[in-house]
């Protein structure tokens, strides 16, 4: 036969007690919800407002730095296309001189 001791020290008085708990809690709690979820509505009603509002700046100001690093983009390949165009300006100025130099010699 299982003593008393046994019973104590294998958890089943704690989980018994648990039990009751929780469903006291749900019994009491679970009729209070639907008042809750009255109360709560505005307060939720005005948060999810506050996200739209701030989705729609966020997209915003997505939109003007996309603008602002497509400018920045385009502003340096043109400058890399000068510079290269320099670059091949020079190196032909350079063969041309080149040349002229070793028909002189």
């Amino acid at each position: 036969m299982a003593k008393l001791d046994d019973f104590v020290k294998s958890g089943t008085p704690l989980g018994i007690v648990i039990g009751i708990g929780a469903t006291v809690v749900a019994a009491t709690f679970i009729p209070i919800l639907p008042a809750l979820a009255r109360a709560a509505r505005p307060t939720v009603r005005a948060v999810i407002k506050s996200g739209i509002v701030f989705t729609a700046r966020a997209q915003e100001l997505i939109a003007e730095t996309n603008e602002q690093l497509e400018d920045i983009f385009a502003e340096a390949r043109d400058e890399l296309i000068k510079e290269s165009e320099i670059e091949l300006a020079e190196e032909s100025a350079e063969r041309h001189g080149q040349s002229a130099h070793k028909e002189d010699v």
